[in-house]
């Protein structure tokens, strides 16, 4: 099978092209990588590329509880243990940089921090906070150019952390309704300046980012993660959707990334996108592209045949079997994940799955 086969993304050989997905799990107590984040995944270690959960380029990026950050010496060397462990059996492993933007609340974030978003428009329903339960999302702080500059130099800073520890690249998360995204969006961005209005402007925080992490760490460590018609934290499909994810595709491939990684999450209730879009980036990015969004074994595998995409991503499958290589090789049964366990502190529903007898 294609999906059991090695696969060259840049200088990197992967030892088949299942890719874990980028999953919040906020099992990280102080924003620290632990031992048990290690030991989770170290079991994961026979896909071909894993992908961490969102970790925060700086402390304005930390939006929920007890999610990882890589800006102190302190995250790098528990980061070291993680790339160590995943290495271990011949995984890959990028680190998901993940600026959280608006979709933050304070009571998370650490002391001399600030919730910053394009415009200041907070976003709607409320944000689990460990200290005072839910909490209504609080008015972000609209950005100025010394924002901006400054947030992009943590992306880069964080980056050369990554290579540091040992992860092998960086996934620039510009999906799902966080900071990127919130650029990209018009339901977040209302800006009049050269960040807002015109697709081009729009997209330019997010290019402006990638461009500067490809220049510090190089293009093959370098991935980005997109979401065309994603809902997800108050995001809309708007007018100019299709033009803008066409756009940054295009500009994208002009800096040679590892790889472009397309978020689909109708399976799990959002707007489906369309294939013609995903066709679309797919003819105009000229690199790896990472399926994503609910896949079996039999339709990644028709999918890879059909030349949709390079590698893909499981998400939820990961989460409740360590050992989904094998089982996917083997054809046997999968564990079923235990949604209530997903982001509670602790080894229950993270590091005690069980493996095949």
């Amino acid at each position: 099978m294609k999906l059991f086969s090695e696969y060259k993304l840049g200088n990197l050989t992967l030892q088949n092209r299942i890719v874990m997905a980028p999953m919040t799990r906020s099992r990280a107590i102080d924003n620290l990588p632990n031992d048990i984040i290690a030991e989770y995944y170290g079991q994961r270690s026979s896909a071909g590329l894993i992908i961490t959960e969102g970790t925060a380029p700086s402390a304005n990026g930390l939006g929920y509880a007890r999610i990882p950050g890589i800006y102190t010496d302190e995250q790098i060397e528990g980061w070291k243990k993680v790339t160590a462990a995943a290495h271990k059996n011949g995984a890959k492993i990028f680190v998901q940089m993940m600026h959280t933007g608006r979709a933050s609340h304070q009571e998370n974030m650490v002391e001399g921090t600030e919730i910053v978003a394009p415009s200041p428009i907070a976003l709607s329903g409320d944000m689990y906070t460990d200290t005072k339960g839910p909490q209504a999302h609080p008015e972000p702080k609209e950005m100025t150019k010394a924002d901006i500059d400054q947030a992009i130099q943590e992306f880069v800073t964080a980056s050369k952390n990554a290579i540091e520890a040992g992860f092998d690249g960086v996934e620039v998360h510009a999906a799902n309704g966080y900071l990127i995204d919130q650029f990209i969006n018009t339901a977040s961005n209302k800006r009049t300046d050269e960040y807002g209005g015109s697709v081009e402007n729009r997209s330019r925080f997010a290019l402006e980012v990638t461009k500067a992490i490809v220049e510090a760490i190089g293009a093959e460590k370098t991935g980005i993660r997109v979401s065309p018609y994603g809902v997800f934290n108050g995001m809309e499909v708007f007018d100019e959707v299709d033009a803008t994810y066409e756009y940054l595709a295009k500009e994208l491939s002009t800096l040679n990334l590892a790889y472009i990684h397309v978020v689909d999450h109708s399976s799990m209730g959002a707007p489906a996108v369309p294939q013609e879009i995903k066709d679309k980036i797919r003819d105009l990015f000229k690199g790896t592209y990472i399926l994503s969004g609910g896949y079996d074994l039999e339709r990644a595998e028709k999918e890879l045949e059909e030349g949709k995409g390079e590698l893909v991503a499981f998400g939820r499958a990961f989460v409740a079997n360590p050992d989904l290589v094998e089982r996917f090789k083997k054809k046997a049964e999968l564990n079923q994940p235990d949604f209530g366990t997903f982001y509670t502190p602790g080894e229950k529903g993270f590091t005690d799955y069980a493996f095949l007898a």
